[in-house]
């Protein structure tokens, strides 16, 4: 048995250690990680080196459920309101009646070009209505573009918020078809108690983790992210208990976690950034293995046209309907609805017609698994390319980064500046001690050449010098640029 056991170890841990050597060199082949996860689980699956036999659909569908919850809970902390606000209501309208459109549309000619009835259209196009940030922008990072006209953060936001959407016209059109009877009154109660009840146990349980974390007393700092993984995990379950949305819950919640100051939010952070890329590990590799490359094959022809009227007809559709209300460039409007790329939440949802019972819920898997593998392929690798046709890339200025972290928390207050020496400003040439600095702004550290070094009231500070300064007052900073002489970087 301990034999077993250390072939099982062995097998998880190459995989493991693979999926991340994969990650690495994604960006340089210019293919999200996703589909390279993917792709390991399909080569040691059962059709493939047949190191592993896996066809647990309802194992794959609880391990994608709690990867998922994860996965949004860890890019609710990332999200940055002060970016998200100007944006939000494009997001929620992309997000909701966005997913709708592009759901319905595809739905429709799915039913009009293929055997499919209308629900089972219906069904599918809903089940591949969602995006995925974390594929789309892998890519966009590794290519060191930036994206104007603000839409990056209109495409986070959508991408971290429309998988509820998609995730309840699933469950609504599996019940359908699964012999269950919907009025126009229970659909619409449905839906509204899904979004109010997980939205408002979104919001209380990120409040409640902020107050938990700053006043309860571990004797172990490690376990504060354990802790808030435990409420991650609870608020997802709990808005689930009560009938609403558990991954619009643990997006909210890490939104208002990751817009509060708490107790060693820096090292909760990093926790989840890790955590998160482990769940999609885990989850992408166990989609692979329940694919058999032999089922694929008869699907291409379905699988290509609804492709094809994905990122052709619906996903266009449903953006720029979404969007009349706002003032966006026509430009803008073409590259959103390019970057409609699928990852792992259509293949998750398209687990559930299975479990259900529904007759063609197998085909609808494997025509699922085409459609992403080809949005990914196509969508993942041309993208950037079509920001740059369309005008819209800019390039992403470096930044320096210092071997610094500070722990920020109710009771600290400081702002932490980076400023640089220009050629021929008042403080270039300068001592310290003849720049006469706010009495509670500090340089803590300076950059020169690339080298670090902690200046004192001697220095003489020299064009091109990088410096850390700490302030505990915000109304010092205009003081302490003139005083300076300098300016921020960007």
């Amino acid at each position: 048995m301990e034999v077993v056991y250390g072939h099982a170890l062995l097998l998880f841990s190459t995989l493991l250690f693979a999926a991340i050597i994969a990650s690495k060199t994604s960006g340089r082949l210019g293919v999200p990680a996703l589909i390279l996860f993917m792709g390991i689980g399909v080569i040691v699956g059962s059709e493939g080196l047949g190191l592993i036999h896996f066809n647990n659909f309802k194992m794959t569908q609880t391990i994608g459920v709690v990867a998922l919850s994860i996965i949004l809970f860890s890019g609710g902390l990332d999200t940055r309101w002060a970016s998200v606000k100007p944006v939000m209501w494009k997001g929620i309208s992309l997000a909701t009646l966005g997913v709708v459109g592009t759901a319905f549309t595809t739905g429709l000619l799915v039913y009009a070009f293929t055997s499919f009835s209308f629900l089972e259209g219906l069904l599918l196009g809903s089940i591949v209505a969602s995006t995925d940030a974390a594929a789309v922008f892998s890519v966009l990072r590794s290519k060191n573009i930036e994206l104007k006209h603000n839409l990056r953060p209109v495409l986070e936001f959508e991408s971290g918020s429309n998988d509820p959407m998609a995730y309840m016209l699933t469950l609504v059109f599996t019940m359908m078809i699964s012999g269950g009877e919907l009025s126009g009154f229970d659909l619409t109660l449905f839906l509204a108690a899904q979004l109010t009840v997980g939205s408002l146990v979104g919001i209380f349980m990120g409040k409640a983790m902020v107050w938990i974390t700053n006043r309860i007393q571990l004797t172990n700092d490690g376990l504060y992210s354990v802790m808030i993984f435990a409420l991650a995990l609870f608020t997802y379950a709990f808005s689930d208990f009560i009938k609403g949305n558990g991954f619009l819950s643990v997006y909210i919640a890490g939104v208002m976690l990751g817009n509060s100051a708490f107790m060693h939010k820096r090292s909760i952070s990093r926790f989840f950034d890790g955590l998160a890329w482990l769940m999609q590990i885990v989850m992408f590799v166990a989609l692979g293995l329940l694919v058999f490359p032999s089922q694929i094959v008869p699907v291409v022809g379905i699988g290509v046209l609804t492709s094809v009227v994905l990122m052709f007809v619906s996903r266009p559709v449903g953006v720029f309907l979404s969007l009349i209300p706002f003032k966006l460039t026509f430009r803008d409007r073409v590259f959103i609805s390019w970057v409609g790329l699928r990852g792992a939440v259509p293949i998750v949802l398209a687990t559930f017609p299975i479990i259900a019972g529904v007759e063609k819920g197998e085909l609808i898997f494997n025509v699922v698994f085409f459609v992403v593998a080809m949005s990914v392929l196509i969508q993942g690798t041309t993208f950037t390319h079509v920001a740059k046709w369309l005008r819209l890339s800019k390039p992403i200025r470096a930044k320096t980064r210092y071997p610094l972290e500070i722990e920020r928390s109710d009771a600290f207050k400081n702002e932490l500046l980076e400023l640089e020496v220009n050629a021929g400003c008042f403080a270039a040439g300068k001592s310290l001690i003849d720049l006469n600095l706010p009495m509670n702004a500090l340089i803590v550290m300076v950059n020169r050449n690339g080298k670090f070094f902690t200046p004192n009231g001697l220095t003489v500070l020299e064009p091109g010098d990088k410096m850390l300064v700490l302030t505990d007052s915000k109304t010092e900073i205009a003081a302490l640029y003139s005083c300076l002489g300098i300016t921020e970087i960007d």
